[in-house]
Order: C-alpha cells, then sequence, then structure tokens
C-alpha cells in the first residue's frame, strides 16, 4: 500500500492562501471597527512609501550612468516631490487620509460615468442592446452619485471594501483549510 505525499508547490499554494486570508480579513476587520484609524495608518503608510520612494528617485538622478542630463534632473525633481509630499502627509494624517478619500471617490464617480457613456457609443456592436444601455444607465447613475455627494461615496465605498475583505479573506481562509489534503 502507497501512501500519495501533496506536492509541495500544493502545500505552499494552501498557505499562501491562508496567509492573504488572514491579511485580507484582519485589515477588512480594521477598516470595519476602526474606519478613521485605520484609513489614517494606510495614509501613513503611503506618506513612507512616498518618502522613501522619493529618496530612490533622488539618488538614481545623482548616481545613474546611463540617464541623461534631462532624466537625472526630472528623477532628483521626481524624488523631491515624493519626499515633500510624503512629508506633507505625516503633517496632518487625518486631512490628508480625508483628501485622499475623497479624491479617489471622484475619480471612480468619474471614471464611472465615462465607462457609462463609452458603452453607449460602442452600442451598435454590442450583443445585447438592452443589457448594455441597463449597464450604461447604471454606471451613469452611480458615478454621477459619487461626483455629487463625495463624502457619502467614500464612506460607502469604505465600507464596502472593508465588508469585502472581511468576507473574501475568511472564504479564502476556509479554502486553505479544507482545501484538497491528499
Amino acid at each position: 500500500m502507497s501512501t500519495f505525499v501533496t506536492p509541495p508547490t500544493e502545500k505552499w499554494s494552501r498557505v499562501a492562501l491562508l496567509v492573504e486570508g488572514l491579511a485580507a480579513a484582519a485589515f477588512g476587520i480594521a477598516v470595519l471597527v476602526w474606519p478613521t484609524k485605520t484609513a489614517v495608518a494606510l495614509t501613513g503608510v503611503i506618506a513612507v512609501w512616498a518618502i522613501v520612494g522619493g529618496i530612490v528617485y533622488v539618488v538614481m538622478g545623482f548616481v545613474s550612468k546611463h540617464l541623461g542630463t534631462g532624466g537625472r534632473v526630472g528623477h532628483i525633481l521626481l524624488g523631491i516631490l515624493y519626499v515633500v509630499a510624503g512629508i506633507y502627509a505625516f503633517s496632518s494624517l487625518a486631512r490628508t487620509a480625508a483628501f485622499l478619500a475623497v479624491f479617489l471617490v471622484i475619480m471612480v464617480g468619474v471614471m464611472w460615468m465615462m465607462e457609462g457613456f463609452t458603452a453607449l457609443f460602442t452600442l451598435g456592436g454590442s450583443g445585447s442592446k438592452a443589457i448594455t444601455v441597463v449597464f450604461a444607465i447604471i454606471s451613469i447613475l452611480a458615478g454621477f452619485s459619487l461626483l455629487t455627494s463625495p463624502l457619502w461615496g467614500a464612506v460607502f465605498l469604505w465600507w464596502f471594501l472593508g465588508i469585502g475583505l472581511a468576507v473574501l479573506g475568511v472564504l479564502n481562509i476556509v479554502r486553505a483549510i479544507i482545501g484538497r489534503k491528499n
């Protein structure tokens, strides 16, 4: 009688799925339990990323041999801009988090409206005109609602993100635990 050993790649896939599920569930729960603190913490992470990225760009501008003068100056200026943005974000994390939320909601609202209008413009080549029109109307109305009330849109999208991450994270944890164990 022989025993079948689970291939190492399958075990690692399950471990990766479990880790991703735990991270998603934890972040989703944090968004739901501490929405403001989580937004501020995420803004802090973005600020650190901007500062580190800025330093990398400045260093690249000074040490890169393959860049011309314009490339070097561009990298240095971009790096300085990143560092300044990161420092400014740290100076008021709560205000920066609010700005980022409203900015993203406005951007999503504009994209949804554009997606709806684009669907209408491509109606002639659509396989189902009725579904395309319904999609376009919903997309335009959803985008318009975000643009007319970006603060409420930000709250809704943040909660939706938290619920989605928590649910999907738990589902991935369950998938990892009850997955094929050969």
